[in-house]
């Protein structure tokens, strides 16, 4: 049996115009590689996931001419998980190496990760070297949170922040993965996985690689995404908000309990339910439609949901559902608060049309409280 190699290891990018989502990084580090005006020492900060390390190794590879296929764990660069190495002996150990000047190459490149897990008399260890490093040694830091790198350590850093990925841009690549290995997918399915991504393309990758185990062979689908992620389906929420709209808090009530006995958290369902009304609410301006992150086919929908609902009226909701979500926690009967919070929502527009005004936050507050 061959050896089974993860899709982020797979497809980990070897050059900078195969990172994805970190445009304003890598065009930065490649015109300073170009123009020989690369800093000794860089601080990669940002979410997990997202490029960091993979940068570092790209630009070690680069100063140094190698060869793009060529094996990046060579004599002229180190990499320390400061994480499990963070003593001052660790430090220490790190900073004897970089005495000797590197005997392939013109740079011998230090990647150090995770490196705000260090200990304060480490990183005083480290200060003097990070200050004054050798022409040849070039230091990379590496940080998930960069808070906690003391203020000496980054005043001698140039300071690269790493973005969220867009769900488009992961979304995307996942495509491109997919087309490379021959496997079918269905767009909603790769936008739900970018989603739950949060941002981080490594975990992107990582649950495509699940969702393909699971399929053994056969298409990677919307439906068994959402089954196997435990997703709710955005098509609740439209039948939830059809039933506000007629005025009838039946159908969103056995709705919820639906949901609920699939095991679905009732805290997770208001939120899911407030993120809807907030794409119904921007997608009533062109404008704003953008802000959307959901697959084109789901656009539609809500563009011709949110023409039969009232921008005063999707506010109201927006602030029960908003209230709810933040009383849940510390609610003894926690079902009967989200139940009590969509029946408001079902009668918001008969409170105000008894008193023949439109339906206002204010007025909300008055009124259904």
């Amino acid at each position: 049996m061959e050896n089974f190699v993860v899709s982020a290891r797979k497809y980990r990018p070897l050059g900078f115009d195969e990172v994805v989502g970190q445009e304003h990084i890598t065009t930065t580090l490649k015109n300073a590689i170009d123009t020989n005006k690369l800093a000794q020492a860089l601080l990669f900060c940002g979410p997990r996931g997202v490029g960091k390390t993979t940068c570092a190794r790209i630009v070690a590879r680069m100063i140094n001419g190698f060869e793009e296929k060529a094996e990046v764990n060579s004599l002229n660069i180190f990499e320390l998980d400061a994480a499990s190495n963070n003593s001052v002996e660790d430090i220490r150990n790190l900073i004897d190496q970089v005495r000797y000047p590197p005997q392939f190459g013109k740079f011998k490149v230090y990647i150090i990760d995770e490196v705000h897990m260090l200990s304060n008399s480490a990183f005083n260890a480290f200060l003097k070297t990070l200050e004054e490093p050798p022409s040849y040694a070039i230091f990379i830091l590496a940080t998930t949170e960069k808070h906690k790198v003391i203020p000496t350590i980054l005043s001698r850093c140039q300071i690269f922040d790493f973005n969220r990925i867009q769900v488009s841009d992961i979304s995307r690549q996942l495509k491109k993965v997919a087309d490379r290995e021959k496997i079918k997918v269905e767009e909603e399915a790769l936008h739900l996985i970018a989603q739950k991504a949060d941002g981080a393309l490594r975990d992107g990758l990582s649950i495509f690689d699940l969702m393909v185990t699971f399929s053994s062979g056969k298409a990677v689908t919307f439906k068994d995404v959402l089954n196997n992620l435990h997703i709710l389906d955005y098509d609740y929420y439209f039948q939830v908000v059809d039933g506000l709209l007629a005025e009838n808090h039946t159908q969103p009530l056995l709705l919820l309990d639906e949901i609920l006995r699939k095991g679905f958290d009732g805290h997770n369902f208001i939120v899911g339910l407030s993120e809807h009304l907030r794409n119904l609410l921007v997608s009533q301006d062109a404008r704003t439609i953008q802000l959307m992150e959901v697959p084109e086919a789901t656009k539609q929908k809500y563009l011709d949901q949110s023409g039969a609902t009232a921008p005063s009226l999707l506010l109201s909701w927006l602030s029960i559902a908003n209230q709810c979500d933040i009383n849940y926690k510390s609610s003894k009967n926690q079902r009967l608060l989200v139940e009590l919070a969509l029946m408001k929502m079902a009668h918001v527009q008969s409170v105000f049309k008894g008193n023949g005004a439109a339906p206002t936050q204010e007025g909300l507050k008055k009124k259904v409280n």
